[in-house]
């Protein structure tokens, strides 16, 4: 990594869903970079508290976490209060956290219908909202996590595809609704990590085959896409960077 600048030093983040995988990575980045962070977290109490330690070994009281199940509007409130509160700014939010399963037609249940729509858009809407006033204060910015299935997809997936769907235009729709002050942008990773109950290597490797750059990813280059929307795309808002090897582009 390159040294920081001055661009975000002292500023204040709030990273939902950051408490592992691609969510800790973007929380490196943007602590390396100088700023503080609220870290959201649901269930990985163990790895958010390992990295909080780690990150506030480096610079003291620069994390601070906080558990709060996004399904729930009244936490989303309170997370937000919270988070301005603490260093009596907010800079940035970065709507990562989200829920990912298979839901094949004819097999799909309403609670795995408001699993995944509330937390990957239903959330991201209600603590934007919430967040708006103090984002306004400080000229600050929006990142949502979208995916490339968004635009395209992804078979036995058709509720993730959806909030998914659903996140890209609400990275527009926001955009639009809180310009000049705020600017909205999304990151749409393609195979970055793969999922977690997911061992099927044929099928990995077909995806991989099916990548002009013929790899998978890394959290860092996610990371350093957020890096970019928050820091330096000052004239940036409203758009969506597929961060994906090529994938998006091919039939």
């Amino acid at each position: 990594m390159q040294d920081q600048g001055e661009g975000l030093i002292g500023k204040v983040a709030l990273v939902t869903g950051g408490g592992r995988r691609i969510g800790a990575e973007i929380a490196k980045r943007l602590h390396f970079e100088g700023m503080n962070l609220i870290l959201h977290y649901h269930n990985s109490d163990h790895e958010a508290r390992a990295l909080q330690k780690e990150l506030n070994g480096k610079r003291a009281n620069s994390v601070v976490l906080v558990k709060s199940d996004l399904l729930d509007l009244r936490k989303i409130i309170h997370l937000v209060r919270g988070a301005a509160e603490v260093h009596a700014r907010l800079d940035a939010v970065v709507n990562n956290a989200s829920s990912f399963f298979p839901t094949p037609l004819g097999t799909t249940s309403e609670d795995e219908w408001n699993s995944l729509i509330g937390t990957n858009l239903k959330a991201p809407f209600f603590l934007s909202q919430a967040a708006a006033a103090e984002l306004r204060k400080t000229h600050g910015s929006i990142v949502n996590i979208a995916d490339i299935y968004g635009e395209k997809p992804l078979k036995n997936h058709a509720v993730y595809s959806i909030a998914k769907a659903g996140l890209i235009m609400l990275t527009r729709a926001l955009a639009r609704e809180l310009a000049p002050e705020v600017r909205v942008n999304a990151v749409a990773p393609g195979a970055i990590l793969w999922p977690e109950y997911d061992h099927d290597e044929v099928a990995r490797q077909r995806i991989v085959s099916r990548t002009p750059l013929k790899r998978t990813g890394t959290p860092t280059e996610i990371a350093s896409a957020v890096l970019y929307l928050i820091r330096d795309a000052g004239f940036i808002s409203g758009q969506v960077i597929p961060v994906d090897g090529g994938r998006s582009i091919v039939p």
